[in-house]
């Protein structure tokens, strides 16, 4: 390591220091703290983590709003939703560039992936391999499985739940992932037996993106997948085991300037 990359490495160590607790920062992450089955919060997690674009206090404000309207239950709400009964529930849930169809079709989706597998996580499992590089091959199935049921309406689903084969940060999915797999006080690990740290992608989006191009650590200037797989390498001359670590702070400190 060369003299830059270790201030680089002490650098970025202060910062994972300082936003490594629980509220360091505003966050939707925090949300999840008020669910205790773990099943729940893994759904939770997935629907919340596809909604994160734009401000924070808005994804929070939805989020919330939708959560207490089912009094937190997302597990028993989506296994058992029935558009005739319960659309009532999501009706008028719309953010940005998407509709409350989105949201149904989001729900059913989720509930078509239960009833086949059990569980986003024996979904994600089915494709995951520990010889690949990262979780990207998994990714993709994970996403196609979660794309296959349409709904009439819809405004601008693809969005939600984007395919890496299509060359975008998939920074949602990878923000999932990073609640799942890594375990502290922030991310719940609730998949850590079976995913290892070291095989996660950072989720880039624009706060990321801008503070790593400020800071050097990677030289492409495209935002996208390679871009994020690039960063993840970087980060692991820091980490070998856990480069990802680094992502929330590294956001927040962008976000707080």
């Amino acid at each position: 390591m060369n003299n830059r990359d270790k201030k680089l490495k002490v650098y970025l160590d202060r910062l994972f220091l300082k936003y490594k607790s629980k509220y360091s920062s505003d966050d939707p992450v925090w949300i999840l703290n008020k669910l205790k089955n773990p099943e729940n919060a893994e759904i939770t997690a997935f629907i919340i983590s596809c909604y994160c674009y734009g401000q924070i206090s808005q994804i929070k404000f939805i989020t919330e709003t939708f959560l207490k309207s089912i009094n937190y239950n997302v597990l028993r709400f989506v296994s058992e939703y029935k558009s005739s009964r319960d659309f009532k529930f999501i009706k008028g849930f719309n953010y940005r560039f998407n509709n409350d169809k989105d949201f149904e079709c989001l729900i059913l989706n989720i509930q078509n992936c239960i009833l086949k597998y059990g569980s986003l996580k024996r979904l994600f499992l089915k494709y995951y391999s520990t010889k690949d590089e990262n979780i990207i091959n998994s990714l993709i199935y994970f996403s196609t499985e979660l794309n296959k049921i349409k709904v009439k309406g819809t405004k601008n689903f693809s969005y939600l739940i984007p395919n890496p084969e299509q060359g975008s940060t998939c920074k949602r999915l990878n923000l999932f992932l990073r609640w799942m797999v890594r375990k502290d006080e922030i991310d719940l690990g609730l998949w850590n037996r079976e995913v290892h740290t070291l095989k996660l992608i950072i989720p880039v989006d624009t706060h990321v993106f801008r503070i790593s191009r400020k800071l050097k650590l990677v030289e492409r200037k495209s935002c996208d997948l390679k871009y994020a797989v690039e960063l993840t390498n970087k980060l692991k001359q820091f980490d070998p085991n856990d480069p990802v670590k680094y992502d929330f702070a590294l956001c927040h400190s962008e976000i707080e300037k």
